[in-house]
Protein backbone atom coordinates (compact mmCIF):
# COMPACT_ATOMS: atom_id res chain seq x y z
CA UNK A 1 0.00 0.00 0.00
CA UNK A 2 1.30 3.30 -0.33
CA UNK A 3 0.36 6.00 1.66
CA UNK A 4 -0.57 9.52 -0.47
CA UNK A 5 -1.23 12.06 3.02
CA UNK A 6 0.00 12.19 6.18
CA UNK A 7 -2.78 12.64 8.85
CA UNK A 8 -0.70 14.71 10.78
CA UNK A 9 -2.21 17.93 11.60
CA UNK A 10 0.48 20.13 11.33
CA UNK A 11 0.72 20.59 7.63
CA UNK A 12 2.68 24.10 5.88
CA UNK A 13 0.24 26.56 3.84
CA UNK A 14 2.17 24.86 1.14
CA UNK A 15 1.57 21.48 2.10
CA UNK A 16 -2.18 21.90 2.55
CA UNK A 17 -1.99 23.47 -1.20
CA UNK A 18 0.13 20.22 -2.56
CA UNK A 19 -2.82 17.98 -0.75
CA UNK A 20 -5.41 19.70 -2.54
CA UNK A 21 -3.81 19.48 -5.30
CA UNK A 22 -3.11 15.68 -5.67
CA UNK A 23 -6.66 14.65 -4.48
CA UNK A 24 -8.02 16.76 -7.46
CA UNK A 25 -5.03 14.91 -9.65
CA UNK A 26 -5.05 10.95 -8.24
CA UNK A 27 -8.67 10.40 -9.61
CA UNK A 28 -8.37 11.74 -12.97
CA UNK A 29 -5.16 9.41 -13.03
CA UNK A 30 -7.35 6.83 -12.04
CA UNK A 31 -9.68 6.98 -14.66
CA UNK A 32 -12.60 8.50 -12.20
CA UNK A 33 -14.21 11.41 -12.67
CA UNK A 34 -13.98 14.25 -9.23
CA UNK A 35 -17.72 14.37 -9.15
CA UNK A 36 -17.42 10.59 -8.44
CA UNK A 37 -15.11 10.67 -5.66
CA UNK A 38 -16.91 14.10 -3.95
CA UNK A 39 -20.82 12.60 -4.58
CA UNK A 40 -22.41 9.25 -2.54
CA UNK A 41 -23.46 6.35 -4.57
CA UNK A 42 -26.23 6.42 -6.22
CA UNK A 43 -27.35 2.74 -4.75
CA UNK A 44 -30.74 2.46 -7.12
CA UNK A 45 -28.60 3.63 -10.04
CA UNK A 46 -25.73 1.29 -9.05
CA UNK A 47 -27.97 -1.48 -9.06
CA UNK A 48 -29.83 -1.27 -12.25
CA UNK A 49 -26.50 -0.78 -14.12
CA UNK A 50 -25.36 -3.88 -12.59
CA UNK A 51 -28.24 -5.93 -13.53
CA UNK A 52 -28.34 -4.80 -16.76
CA UNK A 53 -24.50 -5.55 -17.59
CA UNK A 54 -24.87 -8.47 -16.03
CA UNK A 55 -27.70 -9.55 -18.59
CA UNK A 56 -25.49 -8.35 -21.23
CA UNK A 57 -22.12 -10.01 -19.95
CA UNK A 58 -24.16 -13.75 -20.17
CA UNK A 59 -21.88 -16.10 -22.00
CA UNK A 60 -24.60 -16.70 -24.63
CA UNK A 61 -23.70 -13.39 -26.07
CA UNK A 62 -20.33 -14.22 -26.11
CA UNK A 63 -20.28 -14.24 -30.07
CA UNK A 64 -22.68 -11.11 -30.66
CA UNK A 65 -22.39 -7.52 -29.81
CA UNK A 66 -23.80 -5.28 -28.00
CA UNK A 67 -24.38 -1.43 -27.71
CA UNK A 68 -27.07 0.29 -25.70
CA UNK A 69 -27.21 4.14 -24.53
CA UNK A 70 -30.06 5.14 -22.20
CA UNK A 71 -30.45 9.02 -21.13
CA UNK A 72 -32.77 10.65 -19.20
CA UNK A 73 -35.44 12.71 -20.84
CA UNK A 74 -35.77 14.48 -17.81
CA UNK A 75 -32.64 15.68 -16.64
CA UNK A 76 -30.35 14.92 -19.53
CA UNK A 77 -28.21 12.44 -17.30
CA UNK A 78 -27.03 9.10 -18.58
CA UNK A 79 -28.22 6.08 -17.45
CA UNK A 80 -26.48 3.77 -18.88
CA UNK A 81 -23.85 2.83 -22.04
CA UNK A 82 -22.29 0.17 -23.37
CA UNK A 83 -20.47 0.42 -27.13
CA UNK A 84 -22.66 3.89 -27.60
CA UNK A 85 -20.29 5.26 -30.36
CA UNK A 86 -19.62 2.38 -32.98
CA UNK A 87 -21.68 1.51 -35.49
CA UNK A 88 -24.05 -1.30 -35.20
CA UNK A 89 -27.03 -2.50 -38.24
CA UNK A 90 -30.36 -0.70 -36.91
CA UNK A 91 -32.70 -3.01 -39.03
CA UNK A 92 -36.42 -0.94 -38.96
CA UNK A 93 -34.90 1.15 -36.56
CA UNK A 94 -34.29 3.36 -39.36
CA UNK A 95 -37.56 3.80 -39.76
CA UNK A 96 -37.24 6.39 -36.56
CA UNK A 97 -34.83 8.52 -39.28
CA UNK A 98 -36.88 8.18 -42.12
CA UNK A 99 -40.29 9.68 -40.37
CA UNK A 100 -38.72 12.15 -38.26
CA UNK A 101 -37.46 13.62 -41.70
CA UNK A 102 -40.42 13.12 -43.14
CA UNK A 103 -42.58 15.09 -40.26
CA UNK A 104 -39.17 17.78 -39.97
CA UNK A 105 -39.40 18.56 -43.92
CA UNK A 106 -43.23 18.15 -44.73
CA UNK A 107 -45.23 18.66 -41.37
CA UNK A 108 -47.71 16.34 -39.70
CA UNK A 109 -50.57 17.94 -42.29
CA UNK A 110 -48.81 17.22 -45.72
CA UNK A 111 -50.38 15.38 -48.28
CA UNK A 112 -49.24 13.45 -51.38
CA UNK A 113 -51.05 14.12 -54.47
CA UNK A 114 -51.73 11.96 -57.70
CA UNK A 115 -52.89 13.72 -60.45
CA UNK A 116 -54.48 12.74 -63.72
CA UNK A 117 -53.20 13.83 -66.99
CA UNK A 118 -54.14 14.35 -70.41
CA UNK A 119 -52.93 16.34 -73.62
CA UNK A 120 -56.83 17.91 -74.03
CA UNK A 121 -59.87 18.29 -71.82
CA UNK A 122 -62.91 16.35 -72.32
CA UNK A 123 -64.61 17.36 -75.51
CA UNK A 124 -68.43 17.67 -75.81
CA UNK A 125 -69.20 14.10 -75.54
CA UNK A 126 -67.45 14.06 -72.86
CA UNK A 127 -64.28 12.19 -74.85
CA UNK A 128 -60.68 12.59 -73.38
CA UNK A 129 -58.28 12.96 -76.76
CA UNK A 130 -55.41 10.78 -76.54
CA UNK A 131 -54.69 9.07 -73.34
CA UNK A 132 -54.94 9.71 -70.00
CA UNK A 133 -52.15 9.33 -67.48
CA UNK A 134 -52.48 8.60 -63.63
CA UNK A 135 -49.45 10.36 -62.46
CA UNK A 136 -48.09 8.46 -58.82
CA UNK A 137 -46.24 11.08 -56.90
CA UNK A 138 -45.51 7.89 -53.80
CA UNK A 139 -48.94 7.77 -52.01
CA UNK A 140 -49.29 4.66 -50.74
CA UNK A 141 -52.90 5.21 -49.18
CA UNK A 142 -54.62 3.34 -52.53
CA UNK A 143 -55.18 0.17 -49.99
CA UNK A 144 -57.61 -1.89 -49.11
CA UNK A 145 -56.14 -1.81 -44.97
CA UNK A 146 -56.98 2.45 -45.75
CA UNK A 147 -60.85 1.48 -46.80
CA UNK A 148 -61.90 -1.37 -44.59
CA UNK A 149 -60.99 -4.28 -46.75
CA UNK A 150 -62.25 -3.05 -49.75
CA UNK A 151 -59.89 -2.36 -52.90
CA UNK A 152 -62.40 -1.10 -54.69
CA UNK A 153 -63.39 1.80 -52.27
CA UNK A 154 -59.59 2.91 -51.74
CA UNK A 155 -60.05 3.82 -55.59
CA UNK A 156 -63.41 5.34 -55.71
CA UNK A 157 -61.92 8.90 -55.00
CA UNK A 158 -59.70 8.71 -58.17
CA UNK A 159 -63.31 7.13 -60.38
CA UNK A 160 -64.96 10.44 -58.70
CA UNK A 161 -62.33 12.89 -59.70
CA UNK A 162 -62.78 11.04 -63.38
CA UNK A 163 -66.34 11.89 -62.96
CA UNK A 164 -66.19 15.42 -61.94
CA UNK A 165 -63.49 15.83 -64.79
CA UNK A 166 -66.76 14.95 -67.19
CA UNK A 167 -65.00 12.38 -68.48
CA UNK A 168 -67.14 9.66 -69.95
CA UNK A 169 -64.59 8.04 -72.62
CA UNK A 170 -60.89 7.24 -72.59
CA UNK A 171 -59.96 7.40 -76.74
CA UNK A 172 -56.48 5.91 -75.72
CA UNK A 173 -54.77 3.85 -73.07
CA UNK A 174 -54.87 4.19 -69.82
CA UNK A 175 -51.63 4.64 -68.38
CA UNK A 176 -50.04 4.46 -64.89
CA UNK A 177 -46.99 6.61 -64.68
CA UNK A 178 -44.62 5.88 -61.90
CA UNK A 179 -41.61 7.69 -63.32
CA UNK A 180 -41.38 10.33 -60.58
CA UNK A 181 -39.26 8.44 -58.94
CA UNK A 182 -36.27 7.74 -60.23
CA UNK A 183 -33.98 4.87 -59.99
CA UNK A 184 -34.20 0.61 -59.45
CA UNK A 185 -37.52 0.03 -57.93
CA UNK A 186 -35.81 -1.78 -55.13
CA UNK A 187 -33.64 -0.13 -52.06
CA UNK A 188 -29.77 -0.09 -51.74
CA UNK A 189 -28.27 -3.30 -50.54
CA UNK A 190 -31.66 -5.44 -50.77
CA UNK A 191 -31.02 -9.16 -51.19
CA UNK A 192 -32.56 -11.13 -53.75
CA UNK A 193 -34.55 -13.31 -51.16
CA UNK A 194 -35.96 -10.15 -50.20
CA UNK A 195 -37.82 -9.31 -53.27
CA UNK A 196 -39.80 -12.73 -53.07
CA UNK A 197 -41.70 -11.86 -49.67
CA UNK A 198 -44.13 -8.99 -49.04
CA UNK A 199 -41.67 -6.70 -46.88
CA UNK A 200 -39.39 -6.27 -50.27
CA UNK A 201 -42.43 -5.14 -52.03
CA UNK A 202 -41.14 -2.76 -55.27
CA UNK A 203 -40.74 0.80 -54.82
CA UNK A 204 -43.16 2.96 -57.36
CA UNK A 205 -44.85 6.11 -57.01
CA UNK A 206 -47.58 4.24 -58.09
CA UNK A 207 -48.95 2.19 -55.56
CA UNK A 208 -51.67 -0.04 -54.73
CA UNK A 209 -52.49 -2.45 -52.02
CA UNK A 210 -48.37 -2.42 -51.06
CA UNK A 211 -47.96 -3.97 -54.51
CA UNK A 212 -49.02 -7.18 -53.35
CA UNK A 213 -51.82 -9.35 -53.79
CA UNK A 214 -52.90 -12.53 -51.92
CA UNK A 215 -52.09 -16.39 -53.20
CA UNK A 216 -54.79 -19.26 -52.09
CA UNK A 217 -53.85 -22.19 -52.15
CA UNK A 218 -56.11 -25.57 -51.34
CA UNK A 219 -55.37 -29.05 -52.50
CA UNK A 220 -57.03 -30.36 -54.79
CA UNK A 221 -59.96 -32.95 -55.49
CA UNK A 222 -57.87 -35.69 -55.46
CA UNK A 223 -54.78 -36.91 -54.77
CA UNK A 224 -52.03 -36.83 -57.53
CA UNK A 225 -53.61 -33.47 -59.24
CA UNK A 226 -52.33 -30.12 -58.47
CA UNK A 227 -53.35 -28.29 -56.26
CA UNK A 228 -56.06 -25.26 -56.87
CA UNK A 229 -54.45 -21.93 -57.27
CA UNK A 230 -56.32 -18.55 -56.84
CA UNK A 231 -55.39 -15.06 -56.60
CA UNK A 232 -57.09 -12.21 -54.15
CA UNK A 233 -57.76 -10.03 -56.39
CA UNK A 234 -56.69 -11.51 -59.96
CA UNK A 235 -55.16 -9.42 -62.92
CA UNK A 236 -54.89 -10.95 -66.12
CA UNK A 237 -51.59 -10.37 -66.60
CA UNK A 238 -50.08 -12.48 -63.75
CA UNK A 239 -49.41 -15.86 -64.85
CA UNK A 240 -49.31 -18.73 -62.02
CA UNK A 241 -47.09 -21.36 -63.29
CA UNK A 242 -48.44 -24.64 -60.65
CA UNK A 243 -46.04 -27.06 -59.93
CA UNK A 244 -47.72 -28.45 -56.64
CA UNK A 245 -49.50 -31.72 -56.43
CA UNK A 246 -52.14 -32.86 -54.06
CA UNK A 247 -50.99 -35.96 -51.70
CA UNK A 248 -52.33 -38.56 -48.99
CA UNK A 249 -54.86 -37.13 -46.19
CA UNK A 250 -52.19 -36.72 -42.80
CA UNK A 251 -49.53 -35.87 -45.61
CA UNK A 252 -46.57 -33.11 -44.93
CA UNK A 253 -47.66 -29.34 -46.22
CA UNK A 254 -44.84 -27.64 -48.36
CA UNK A 255 -45.48 -24.38 -50.48
CA UNK A 256 -42.99 -22.51 -52.17
CA UNK A 257 -43.11 -19.04 -54.14
CA UNK A 258 -40.64 -17.78 -56.44
CA UNK A 259 -40.96 -14.87 -59.16
CA UNK A 260 -38.32 -13.90 -61.55
CA UNK A 261 -37.69 -9.99 -60.25
CA UNK A 262 -38.69 -8.48 -63.57
CA UNK A 263 -41.71 -10.76 -64.68
CA UNK A 264 -45.03 -11.47 -63.39
CA UNK A 265 -44.51 -15.59 -63.44
CA UNK A 266 -45.18 -16.54 -60.31
CA UNK A 267 -44.15 -20.34 -59.82
CA UNK A 268 -45.73 -22.23 -56.89
CA UNK A 269 -43.79 -25.58 -56.02
CA UNK A 270 -44.57 -28.30 -53.43
CA UNK A 271 -47.34 -30.06 -51.87
CA UNK A 272 -50.72 -30.37 -50.01
CA UNK A 273 -52.58 -32.91 -48.41
CA UNK A 274 -55.75 -33.75 -49.35
CA UNK A 275 -57.55 -32.75 -45.84
CA UNK A 276 -54.89 -29.70 -45.85
CA UNK A 277 -56.45 -26.29 -44.79
CA UNK A 278 -56.09 -23.91 -47.20
CA UNK A 279 -52.80 -21.50 -47.28
CA UNK A 280 -52.86 -17.77 -47.89
CA UNK A 281 -50.08 -15.88 -48.81
CA UNK A 282 -49.10 -12.27 -49.61
CA UNK A 283 -47.07 -12.07 -53.01
CA UNK A 284 -45.18 -9.24 -54.55
CA UNK A 285 -45.79 -7.53 -58.32
CA UNK A 286 -43.86 -6.48 -60.67
CA UNK A 287 -44.42 -3.22 -62.10
CA UNK A 288 -47.27 -1.95 -59.38
CA UNK A 289 -48.04 1.46 -61.63
CA UNK A 290 -49.57 -1.47 -64.08
CA UNK A 291 -52.07 -3.64 -61.26
CA UNK A 292 -53.16 -0.09 -60.46
CA UNK A 293 -54.25 0.82 -63.49
CA UNK A 294 -56.12 -2.63 -64.39
CA UNK A 295 -57.87 -2.57 -60.97
CA UNK A 296 -58.98 1.33 -61.66
CA UNK A 297 -59.80 0.36 -65.19
CA UNK A 298 -62.17 -2.59 -64.09
CA UNK A 299 -64.21 0.05 -62.13
CA UNK A 300 -64.72 2.25 -64.76
CA UNK A 301 -67.43 0.36 -66.90
CA UNK A 302 -70.03 0.69 -63.66
CA UNK A 303 -69.19 4.17 -63.02
CA UNK A 304 -70.29 5.13 -66.75
CA UNK A 305 -66.86 5.83 -68.51
CA UNK A 306 -65.54 3.67 -71.26
CA UNK A 307 -61.50 2.70 -72.05
CA UNK A 308 -61.06 2.09 -75.78
CA UNK A 309 -57.70 1.10 -75.19
CA UNK A 310 -56.19 -0.72 -72.99
CA UNK A 311 -53.98 -0.12 -68.83
CA UNK A 312 -50.60 0.20 -69.42
CA UNK A 313 -47.22 1.53 -67.24
CA UNK A 314 -44.72 4.05 -67.66
CA UNK A 315 -41.94 2.39 -65.09
CA UNK A 316 -39.24 3.32 -63.70
CA UNK A 317 -36.38 3.63 -66.68
CA UNK A 318 -38.91 4.94 -69.55
CA UNK A 319 -39.73 8.38 -70.37
CA UNK A 320 -42.26 10.01 -68.38
CA UNK A 321 -45.38 11.33 -69.38
CA UNK A 322 -45.02 14.29 -66.40
CA UNK A 323 -43.24 16.55 -65.44
CA UNK A 324 -41.39 16.38 -68.21
CA UNK A 325 -43.74 17.61 -70.72
CA UNK A 326 -45.84 18.86 -68.14
CA UNK A 327 -46.48 22.07 -70.40
CA UNK A 328 -47.77 19.78 -73.27
CA UNK A 329 -50.37 18.43 -70.75
CA UNK A 330 -53.83 19.38 -68.68
CA UNK A 331 -54.36 18.80 -64.85
CA UNK A 332 -57.85 17.32 -65.28
CA UNK A 333 -57.72 16.53 -61.32
CA UNK A 334 -56.45 15.17 -58.59
CA UNK A 335 -56.79 12.35 -55.55
CA UNK A 336 -54.63 13.55 -52.18
CA UNK A 337 -53.61 10.89 -49.34
CA UNK A 338 -54.59 11.32 -45.77
CA UNK A 339 -52.20 13.93 -43.90
CA UNK A 340 -48.77 12.90 -43.09
CA UNK A 341 -49.47 11.68 -39.57
CA UNK A 342 -51.63 9.20 -40.52
CA UNK A 343 -48.67 7.99 -42.90
CA UNK A 344 -46.93 8.19 -40.69
CA UNK A 345 -48.31 5.73 -38.12
CA UNK A 346 -49.42 3.46 -40.84
CA UNK A 347 -45.21 3.12 -41.37
CA UNK A 348 -44.44 3.04 -37.93
CA UNK A 349 -46.65 0.77 -36.09
CA UNK A 350 -46.44 -2.02 -38.31
CA UNK A 351 -42.82 -1.30 -39.59
CA UNK A 352 -43.79 -1.03 -42.80
CA UNK A 353 -40.76 -1.11 -45.08
CA UNK A 354 -42.44 -0.02 -48.49
CA UNK A 355 -44.22 3.12 -46.84
CA UNK A 356 -40.74 4.01 -45.18
CA UNK A 357 -39.17 3.72 -48.46
CA UNK A 358 -42.14 5.66 -50.91
CA UNK A 359 -41.41 8.76 -48.17
CA UNK A 360 -38.02 8.84 -48.33
CA UNK A 361 -38.10 9.05 -52.22
CA UNK A 362 -40.90 11.63 -52.19
CA UNK A 363 -38.39 13.58 -50.10
CA UNK A 364 -35.50 12.96 -52.31
CA UNK A 365 -37.73 14.52 -55.15
CA UNK A 366 -39.23 17.27 -53.32
CA UNK A 367 -35.65 18.09 -52.37
CA UNK A 368 -34.62 18.09 -56.72
CA UNK A 369 -33.52 21.29 -58.32
CA UNK A 370 -32.87 22.34 -61.91
CA UNK A 371 -29.27 21.75 -60.60
CA UNK A 372 -29.59 18.10 -59.45
CA UNK A 373 -27.39 15.93 -61.82
CA UNK A 374 -30.39 13.89 -63.43
CA UNK A 375 -29.03 10.55 -62.62
CA UNK A 376 -29.11 11.03 -59.31
CA UNK A 377 -31.73 8.89 -57.69
CA UNK A 378 -34.73 9.29 -55.76
CA UNK A 379 -32.98 7.61 -53.24
CA UNK A 380 -29.62 9.11 -53.02
CA UNK A 381 -31.29 12.62 -52.53
CA UNK A 382 -33.99 11.61 -49.48
CA UNK A 383 -30.30 10.20 -48.11
CA UNK A 384 -28.67 13.26 -48.79
CA UNK A 385 -31.40 15.50 -47.53
CA UNK A 386 -31.65 13.01 -44.21
CA UNK A 387 -27.75 14.11 -43.86
CA UNK A 388 -28.76 17.99 -43.59
CA UNK A 389 -31.79 17.16 -40.80
CA UNK A 390 -29.22 15.04 -38.39
CA UNK A 391 -26.81 18.30 -38.32
CA UNK A 392 -29.55 20.00 -37.09
CA UNK A 393 -30.46 16.92 -34.78
CA UNK A 394 -26.94 17.02 -33.03
CA UNK A 395 -25.78 13.44 -34.56
CA UNK A 396 -22.26 13.21 -35.26
CA UNK A 397 -20.86 12.97 -38.54
CA UNK A 398 -20.45 9.66 -39.78
CA UNK A 399 -22.24 7.89 -36.65
CA UNK A 400 -25.37 7.70 -39.69
CA UNK A 401 -24.61 5.53 -42.44
CA UNK A 402 -27.78 4.90 -44.78
CA UNK A 403 -28.27 4.04 -47.88
CA UNK A 404 -32.30 3.44 -47.91
CA UNK A 405 -35.12 4.07 -45.67
CA UNK A 406 -36.51 1.57 -44.09
CA UNK A 407 -33.86 -0.92 -42.54
CA UNK A 408 -33.80 -3.88 -44.94
CA UNK A 409 -30.55 -3.23 -45.99
CA UNK A 410 -27.94 -4.94 -44.16
CA UNK A 411 -25.51 -2.25 -45.17
CA UNK A 412 -27.10 0.31 -42.76
CA UNK A 413 -25.23 1.20 -39.63
CA UNK A 414 -25.73 4.09 -36.80
CA UNK A 415 -24.41 3.83 -33.49
CA UNK A 416 -27.06 4.05 -30.21
CA UNK A 417 -26.07 7.13 -29.39
CA UNK A 418 -26.85 8.87 -32.77
CA UNK A 419 -30.22 7.49 -31.85
CA UNK A 420 -31.24 8.66 -28.73
CA UNK A 421 -29.68 12.02 -30.00
CA UNK A 422 -32.65 11.77 -32.49
CA UNK A 423 -34.83 11.10 -29.81
CA UNK A 424 -33.54 13.41 -27.69
CA UNK A 425 -34.26 16.20 -31.06
CA UNK A 426 -37.75 15.06 -31.88
CA UNK A 427 -39.03 15.67 -27.92
CA UNK A 428 -38.78 19.08 -28.26
CA UNK A 429 -39.72 19.05 -32.04
CA UNK A 430 -43.02 20.67 -32.75
CA UNK A 431 -44.33 17.50 -34.15
CA UNK A 432 -42.91 15.49 -31.19
CA UNK A 433 -45.57 13.95 -29.82
CA UNK A 434 -46.94 12.90 -33.66
CA UNK A 435 -43.61 10.97 -33.47
CA UNK A 436 -44.02 9.24 -30.42
CA UNK A 437 -47.55 8.23 -30.89
CA UNK A 438 -46.90 6.25 -34.06
CA UNK A 439 -44.45 3.85 -32.05
CA UNK A 440 -45.47 0.56 -30.91
CA UNK A 441 -46.61 0.43 -27.65
CA UNK A 442 -45.34 -2.54 -25.47
CA UNK A 443 -48.14 -5.51 -25.06
CA UNK A 444 -50.69 -2.87 -26.94
CA UNK A 445 -50.28 -2.41 -30.57
CA UNK A 446 -48.27 -2.29 -33.55
CA UNK A 447 -45.03 -4.68 -33.43
CA UNK A 448 -44.77 -5.03 -29.59
CA UNK A 449 -48.25 -6.28 -28.85
CA UNK A 450 -47.47 -9.84 -28.23
CA UNK A 451 -44.40 -8.54 -26.48
CA UNK A 452 -43.21 -7.34 -22.99
CA UNK A 453 -46.82 -8.27 -21.86
CA UNK A 454 -47.60 -8.18 -17.90
CA UNK A 455 -44.51 -6.42 -17.44
CA UNK A 456 -44.17 -2.77 -15.90
CA UNK A 457 -43.52 -1.89 -19.38
CA UNK A 458 -46.51 -2.67 -20.63
CA UNK A 459 -49.07 0.02 -22.09
CA UNK A 460 -46.08 2.39 -21.28
CA UNK A 461 -42.91 2.18 -23.46
CA UNK A 462 -43.08 2.97 -27.04
CA UNK A 463 -40.38 1.93 -29.03
CA UNK A 464 -39.98 1.21 -32.71
CA UNK A 465 -38.42 -2.68 -33.25
CA UNK A 466 -36.10 -3.69 -35.69
CA UNK A 467 -35.16 -7.02 -36.63
CA UNK A 468 -33.48 -9.25 -39.37
CA UNK A 469 -31.75 -12.96 -39.34
CA UNK A 470 -29.07 -12.36 -36.82
CA UNK A 471 -30.10 -8.41 -35.45
CA UNK A 472 -32.41 -7.13 -32.79
CA UNK A 473 -32.77 -3.51 -31.97
CA UNK A 474 -35.23 -0.92 -29.93
CA UNK A 475 -35.35 1.99 -29.57
CA UNK A 476 -37.62 4.31 -27.50
CA UNK A 477 -39.19 5.84 -24.61
CA UNK A 478 -39.97 4.42 -21.05
CA UNK A 479 -40.71 5.64 -17.79
CA UNK A 480 -39.59 4.14 -14.82
CA UNK A 481 -41.51 2.93 -11.84
CA UNK A 482 -40.56 6.44 -9.97
CA UNK A 483 -41.93 8.05 -12.87
CA UNK A 484 -39.00 9.44 -14.63
CA UNK A 485 -38.93 8.99 -18.53
CA UNK A 486 -35.71 7.65 -20.20
CA UNK A 487 -34.55 7.59 -23.92
CA UNK A 488 -33.15 4.30 -24.81
CA UNK A 489 -31.54 2.79 -27.94
CA UNK A 490 -30.65 -0.88 -27.39
CA UNK A 491 -28.52 -3.04 -30.48
CA UNK A 492 -28.10 -6.35 -30.17
CA UNK A 493 -25.97 -7.62 -33.85
CA UNK A 494 -24.69 -10.70 -34.69
CA UNK A 495 -26.63 -13.00 -32.19
CA UNK A 496 -27.78 -16.56 -32.96
CA UNK A 497 -28.97 -18.99 -30.33
CA UNK A 498 -30.09 -22.95 -30.59
CA UNK A 499 -32.60 -22.21 -28.14
CA UNK A 500 -35.92 -21.21 -28.78
CA UNK A 501 -36.62 -17.68 -28.01
CA UNK A 502 -39.25 -14.83 -27.91
CA UNK A 503 -38.45 -12.69 -30.79
CA UNK A 504 -36.81 -9.81 -29.52
CA UNK A 505 -37.00 -11.49 -25.96
CA UNK A 506 -33.22 -10.40 -25.37
CA UNK A 507 -33.39 -6.49 -26.24
CA UNK A 508 -36.93 -6.59 -24.21
CA UNK A 509 -34.93 -7.59 -20.95
CA UNK A 510 -33.84 -4.84 -20.61
CA UNK A 511 -36.24 -2.51 -21.59
CA UNK A 512 -38.66 -4.24 -18.96
CA UNK A 513 -35.12 -3.86 -16.13
CA UNK A 514 -35.58 0.17 -17.13
CA UNK A 515 -39.54 -0.05 -16.68
CA UNK A 516 -38.74 -1.50 -13.03
CA UNK A 517 -36.20 0.77 -12.01
CA UNK A 518 -37.32 2.60 -8.86
CA UNK A 519 -34.39 5.10 -8.34
CA UNK A 520 -33.29 8.17 -10.03
CA UNK A 521 -30.86 9.27 -12.50
CA UNK A 522 -30.04 12.76 -10.12
CA UNK A 523 -29.97 11.10 -6.43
Amino acid sequence: MVTLFSNSSHLSRAQSKKKRNLLMIVPMILGISLAAVEAPPNSALAELRQRLSAHISQSKYDTALWGVKVVSQDTGKTVFELNQQKLFTPASNTKLYTTALALDRLGPDYRIKTSIYARGKPDGTGTVPGDLIIYGRGDPSFNAHFDHGSLSNALLPLVAALSHAGIKRIAGDLIGDSTFFRGAPFGSGWVWEDLQQRFGAEISALTINDNTLRLRVKPGERVDTPCVLSLIPSPSFIILSNRTLTVEKHGRKAIQFERPITENILHVFGQMPLDGTPLVEEITVHEPALLFVSFLSSLLPSHGIELMGKPRALGHFERPAAPATIGELIELGSVESPPLRNLIRETVKPSQNLYADLLLAHMGEKARTSETLPEMRSEELGIRELGKFLVRANVRRGDVLFEEGSGLSRNNLCTPEATVALLQFMTQHPAGDIFLDALPIAGVDGTLQQRMKDTPAQGNLRAKTGTLRYDSTLSGQVKTAAGERLLFSIMLNRFHSTEPARPGAEVDAIAVMLAEFKGRSDE
